[in-house]
């Protein structure tokens, strides 16, 4: 099962590294890895998705919990949060099926922030399958790229 962690950690040089290592050495895949500032210049969120059972997760957060710089842990899975990632993609337009890419970009409430002759680059944020969505769908038109981020979660007001 996927399990998302929100880490909150010392903005620091060296914490992601030891972060993703604690990772590696267990053997344990990050699926996922958003790392940013908080309100708090001296404060960074990590956002870490991770496959694996509730031992594996336990285990991990205790030994997150021994490095230095680790602040808090939380493991949202199942609680109530706010989830979203952002997806910039690059698809073949030409004049034949710009508008109709166009409109299916509007569906999606998703951006135009580029245009060429031969290709429209688009941004849009939501859940993971609103984005799987956007890529199933705009598959056939011809994909030239996409970056995308990972999840980014925090948790919902009280």
């Amino acid at each position: 099962m996927r399990h998302t962690l929100s880490v909150t950690v010392e903005n620091k040089p060296g914490i992601l590294t030891r972060v993703a290592g604690l990772f590696a050495r267990r053997g344990y895949n990050i699926e996922s890895l958003v790392v940013a500032e908080t309100e708090n210049p001296q404060i960074s969120r990590m956002t870490i998705v991770v496959d694996g059972d509730g031992r594996i997760i336990e285990q991990v957060s205790k030994q997150l919990h021994k490095l230095i710089n680790v602040l808090k842990i939380q493991d949202i899975t199942h609680e109530e949060a706010v989830h979203r990632e952002l997806i910039l993609l690059r698809v073949n337009a030409d004049a034949t099926n710009r508008t109709e890419i166009l409109q299916v970009a509007e569906v999606f409430r998703a951006r135009i922030v580029d245009m060429s002759r031969a290709s429209v680059t688009i941004e849009a944020t939501g859940d993971t399958s609103k984005i799987e969505a956007i890529l199933t769908t705009f598959r056939p038109y011809g994909i030239k790229e996409f970056a995308r981020t990972g999840r980014l979660s925090m948790m919902r007001g009280k």
